[in-house]
């Protein structure tokens, strides 16, 4: 009690202070009468009558300039009290002080009651020009002012038709209302109570807070989970080599009592020793035979490879690019968005590809997380064809890294914008196609999936697909490859669940189409669905079986064996597949994907350069060429020769995919890194991670 009213006095002076800034003037005289009556002391907040008496006469002082025609003492004035923030970003603001220097720059022609000072009209006509060339110069495309950027060249503006409305008699005296309306609500502004300062302060701190603590433990447990996969893969490993020791130990032993070892023997144990990218190569190509091919393999695998002297790329000025990319001319946005992606598809793979991408994470390139009304990210809805195709393209290439993808990832307005766009875009094929390839590598990520399935995209997957000879390969690849990802959550089967028919006609039509490289996606697809005891039924009343049946007489073995999964799953009696349906027992796992850049990003590119015309690397390290984090990106290039540490300082690994998801294999420029059968249709025998 005795800290309460210590500090009573304080207090009221706060609820008081309070109560006269918000107007409420019933309340505030009754809040005083009741103090008085209960004599409690009512004091003044420190500096609050100070600060109003303050305010009151630097008004003064503006007004009165402005009345006397003192240009330099108002503008000094102004500039002083007017926050930069207001008098840059605030556009009754700009557009109010561009009248103010008319008001001062025609003052004299308004009130020269004798001979009119030449000299001193010069001045101040010469201080509008300036102003006009340099901060003004913002306004020169408004339709507004235009005319008023010839005033200080006409001769006798008081003549003149296009400035007749500055020369009447209204005109001075509603400026100055305008200008005291400004004034008033600034410094009211300005003089925030203390109660509401501190009620701001305290609430953001603990908000901004708590969101920050959030974001460390969503990402403490992402790497928690990372670490453990690695640790069960490391633990898998091991176990293995102890029993290819103890098998090695067994033999040797053997060898002692005459027994042989054959070359089939050793090879078998050799290839246990790879993961299962290399095992049929091995299994094919060496000869185990010949002395010392096994032992040389081995040390192979362990030898560290060369590392190549790679420079990091020149910093650029992102502040500038950004700045450009939504304000530039279309023809600029596109060449922009073009050396971007181009800058990120043909570095080099490790280091220099990371560092690229780091920068464009970290500088927030296309404005994910800004909240202003125009940003790089609506470049996707520009009217200009180029622009929309280009960044398409990019979102497209950064989402085909796992660090793209986090960074798309952070919320959802990334995937619902191109979803829009995706179901908009009728006019660009290569615009389309790019959307939805980074649709699909969306759909690694659980969350993005999650909402893909509630936006109902299936649906609009089954749509296109019904007649697949329309579309291109790559949107036929990517469709039903992200059909397939989207059939593999529970959430998307019950959804396929309420156009069983459609669905299971579209996928059997698809079984046979000429694109043989969607076939592992349309199996998967089905194989998931069938896990649905109404979908089961309706695909068997539509002979579902009779048709699987006709395309093991046709198919290779890889094709029967999993046409072979899919008839066991339609005549299954169980109600669930326990495998699939349980959608929390596979985290995600987007950290262990491959990152893969294919050719198609780069595939005809829709704007050329002209003669002189800059483009690609060339425009952005002649124009945007960034400074400040040049030395940093040295030390880092030293760094990197040195000791051949990559971004994130750890050693380069493989990566393996072990999660039930599929991206399209590549285009066929690059057929050897087909990814094979869907997770979903794998033998039950346990294997190692796919390497893609």
């Amino acid at each position: 009690m005795g800290d309460i009213l210590a500090h009573e006095s304080e207090l009221l002076g706060l609820v008081k202070e309070y109560l006269d800034f918000a107007e409420f003037e019933d309340t505030l005289r009754t809040f005083s009468k009741e103090c008085k009556m209960k004599g409690k002391p009512l004091c003044n907040t420190a500096g609050g009558s100070v600060k109003d008496s303050k305010s009151l006469t630097i008004q003064k002082d503006l007004l009165t300039a402005f009345d006397n025609g003192e240009q330099k003492v108002f503008f000094d004035l102004w500039e002083e009290h007017i926050p930069s923030s207001i008098r840059d970003g605030d556009s009754l603001a700009q557009k109010l002080e561009f009248y103010l220097h008319i008001h001062f720059a025609i003052y004299l022609l308004k009130h020269c009651v004798g001979r009119l000072d030449k000299q001193e009209l010069d001045e101040k006509m010469s201080y509008f020009k300036t102003y006009l060339e340099t901060k003004g110069a913002a306004l020169s495309q408004t339709t507004e002012f235009l005319p008023f950027y010839a005033l200080p060249f006409v001769p006798n503006p008081m003549v003149h038709p296009s400035f007749k409305e500055l020369f009447q008699d209204s005109w001075t005296p509603e400026l100055k209302l305008k200008l005291e309306k400004f004034l008033a609500l600034i410094f009211k502004a300005s003089n925030t109570p203390k109660l509401l300062t501190i009620y701001k302060e305290n609430g953001q701190n603990n908000k901004e807070m708590l969101q920050q603590l959030h974001q460390q433990l969503v990402e403490a447990e992402r790497r928690s989970m990372t670490y453990l996969k690695r640790y069960n893969k490391i633990q898998a490993d091991y176990h293995n080599l102890i029993g290819v020791t103890a098998e090695l130990v067994d033999s040797l032993e053997a060898t002692v009592s005459g027994k042989m070892i054959t070359p089939e023997y050793l090879q078998s144990v050799c290839v246990r020793l790879f993961s299962n990218q290399m095992r049929q190569s091995l299994a094919h190509s060496m000869d185990f035979t010949r002395p010392g091919t096994a032992s040389t393999m081995l040390r192979a695998s362990l030898a560290p490879g060369k590392l190549k002297d790679v420079p990091l790329l020149p910093s650029l000025d992102y502040e500038k690019l950004k700045k450009d990319l939504i304000w530039g001319s279309d023809r600029l946005k596109a060449f922009l968005l073009q050396a971007l992606r181009w800058r990120l598809t043909t570095s080099h793979p490790g280091e220099q590809r990371e560092t690229v991408l780091q920068a464009y994470v970290s500088n927030d390139l296309l404005d994910c997380h800004s909240h202003n009304q125009r940003s790089v990210l609506q470049l996707l809805h520009s009217k200009s064809d180029a622009v929309r195709q280009y960044t398409a393209r990019l979102i497209n290439a950064l989402a085909s890294l796992a660090e793209g993808r986090l960074y798309l990832a952070q919320n959802t307005k990334v995937l619902r914008m191109l979803e829009g766009r995706l179901k908009e875009e009728d006019k660009d094929v290569i615009t389309r196609e790019n959307v939805l390839g980074a649709l699909q590598k969306f759909s690694l990520r659980r969350p993005l999936q999650t909402a893909m399935i509630r936006d109902g995209l299936i649906f609009w997957l089954i749509d296109i697909l019904k007649d697949p000879d329309c579309l291109s390969d790559y949107t036929l690849e990517y469709a039903v490859a992200l059909l397939m990802n989207l059939c593999l959550r529970s959430a998307g089967k019950n959804m396929c669940a309420k156009v069983a028919g459609l669905v299971l006609k579209v996928l059997s039509d698809l079984l046979g189409h000429e694109n043989h490289e969607i076939q592992p996606y349309v199996n998967g697809a089905l194989y998931s669905i069938l896990s649905i005891p109404s979908i089961r039924e309706e695909a068997k009343a539509m002979g579902m079986e009779d048709i699987l049946r006709c395309f093991i007489k046709e198919g290779n073995a890889e094709m029967i064996r999993q046409i072979e999964f899919i008839i066991r799953q339609l005549n299954s009696e169980e109600l669930l597949d326990g495998v699939l349906e349980s959608d929390d027992d596979e985290d995600e796992d987007d950290e262990e994907d491959h990152d893969t850049m294919e050719a198609d990003l780069d595939k005809d590119e829709l704007i050329q350069p002209q003669l002189g015309e800059l483009s690609g690397e060339k425009l952005l390290t002649t124009e945007y060429l960034g400074f400040t984090g040049r030395a940093k990106d040295l030390e880092r290039e030293k760094m990197v020769c040195a000791g051949g540490l990559n971004l994130h300082g750890r050693e380069g690994s493989r990566r393996y995919l072990s999660i039930p998801t599929a991206i399209p294999q590549p285009r066929p420029s690059s057929p050897h890194q087909s990814i094979g059968a869907p997770a979903c249709l794998q033998s039950s025998l346990p294997l190692e991670p796919r390497n893609l």
